[in-house]
């Protein structure tokens, strides 16, 4: 498989995409009344993601000569854009296009200057996954165009688990099962571990806690949008965490981004991590013998996560909006977006581009990719909403307090659902 990982593309951060200019104002009247359309794309993609994007803008430009999208890529990486935007929206010089993560979207609509896209892209999502379409929306409107979809699923080492004599992870099982696997996984004296979590207390430490809450029947916040609404079932969910590290089975990562969690598994320490597709390319390239399971659940039904990241656009003139928003329209269409899928590292965005046949072809070489894409048939995302940043930082204190044992499940979550519902309370 020759898709590079999320990491790659999004997490890279020694390695800055070509320097983009930072003026995207101030094209000619000229430009926008009648000649070409430049259109300033700000990415934040690297090495084969880069690639990849840059082949598609050369595509169309080819055949859109009335459009030049120009894809510097903004001189940041993606996990930067959020702040490079931002100051470009306060400097009055921004990009007409920005690769957005989804959580970030609803503060970004706050801006005057976010496109409202809903006329030009409504019709064209009922094909597509929800996750993507809701991604994207924020009040009912359409905000973005969708750019990237995965989903969060279990990838195992079954070399550890036949060491251990245990039964491979099947669709249906239980978060009971998970934890008492994980706990006859470990062999501290080889220093192996049934599983690990993040410990930072960033959004990787907490989109994975979302999908228990979800299967426990609760959810980020309230209908009324007032309090949250895991302040029911987020003891047992803790819980379930307080479990592993009590058995002692758990890895705790110490720093940002996974990175110590994943090298751990592509060591053949770990037996199980939770992950997205994009961790499979450095699973085959360290010659582990794998398999990928759904998500265990409470309940014994499928439920899991999706973190799409989005196309935003910007108004920088009526023009630039619709050259802008012709591209994004572009890059959706199945034949662009299977491109992106086999080359960019998403997986489809609809279940168009799913049954296309370069993509079950890729699929079917790469295995356990498929569990990824049913696994969106389940699969939510995190509210847009613009609160939701600061209620995830402090669920990610939570989860921190009991993954290093500083805190009971009960009082960490007190705390969070304290802290979170005080930001409710503040109108937006």
């Amino acid at each position: 498989m020759s898709s590079p990982t999320r990491r790659d593309i999004l997490r890279a951060a020694a390695v800055l995409a070509a320097a983009g200019t930072l003026g995207a104002c101030g094209k000619s009247d000229e430009d926008e009344a009648g000649g070409v359309v430049t259109v300033d794309l700000w990415h934040g993609q690297t090495d084969t993601g880069k690639a990849a994007i840059d082949a598609l803008i050369k595509e169309f430009n080819r055949t859109h000569p009335n459009i030049k999208v120009e894809g510097g890529g903004g001189g940041v990486t993606a996990d930067s854009m959020l702040q490079k935007v931002t100051a470009g929206l306060a400097a009055g010089s921004f990009p007409d296009i920005a690769y957005i993560f989804g959580s970030d979207l609803a503060s970004m609509t706050r801006s005057p200057q976010v496109a409202d896209l809903t006329s030009a892209l409504g019709d064209r999502l009922k094909d597509y996954w929800p996750a993507a379409k809701d991604a994207v929306t924020v009040k009912d409107k359409i905000r973005a165009a969708p750019a990237l979809l995965d989903s969060l699923c279990l990838v195992y080492n079954k070399k550890l688990f036949a060491a251990a004599g245990l039964p491979l992870p099947k669709a249906g099982w239980t978060w009971d099962e998970f934890v008492t696997t994980a706990q006859k996984l470990a062999n501290p004296a080889k220093g192996i571990f049934g599983t690990g979590w993040p410990g930072v207390g960033d959004e990787d430490t907490v989109w994975r806690l979302w999908p228990m809450i979800w299967d426990l029947g609760g959810d980020v916040v309230s209908e009324d949008g007032k309090t949250v609404a895991f302040d029911k079932v987020g003891e047992q969910a803790l819980g379930t965490l307080d479990r592993l590290r009590t058995d002692k089975s758990l890895y705790v990562d110490p720093k940002p981004g996974g990175e110590q969690l994943y090298q751990v598994f592509l060591g053949g320490r770990m037996g199980m991590v939770a992950t997205g597709p994009w961790e499979l390319p450095d699973v085959i390239d360290a010659g582990l013998e794998y398999g990928v399971a759904p998500l265990p659940s409470y309940s014994g039904k499928p439920v899991t996560i999706s973190g799409p990241d989005t196309w935003t656009v910007f108004d920088n003139g009526s023009a630039r909006v619709k050259a802008a928003t012709e591209f994004v329209t572009w890059l959706m269409e199945p034949k662009q977006d299977v491109r992106w899928d086999l080359e960019g590292g998403s997986l489809p965005l609809s279940t168009t581009t799913a049954a296309m046949p370069e993509w079950k072809k890729h699929a079917a070489s790469t295995t356990g990719l498929q569990v990824f894409v049913d696994a969106l048939q389940t699969a939510r995302v995190r509210p847009t909403i613009a609160a939701y940043p600061q209620i995830s930082e402090h669920l990610g204190e939570a989860i921190v307090a009991v993954l290093l044992g500083k805190k009971s499940p009960a009082d960490a979550l007190k705390e969070c659902v304290d802290q979170s519902n005080a930001v409710l309370a503040v109108p937006n």
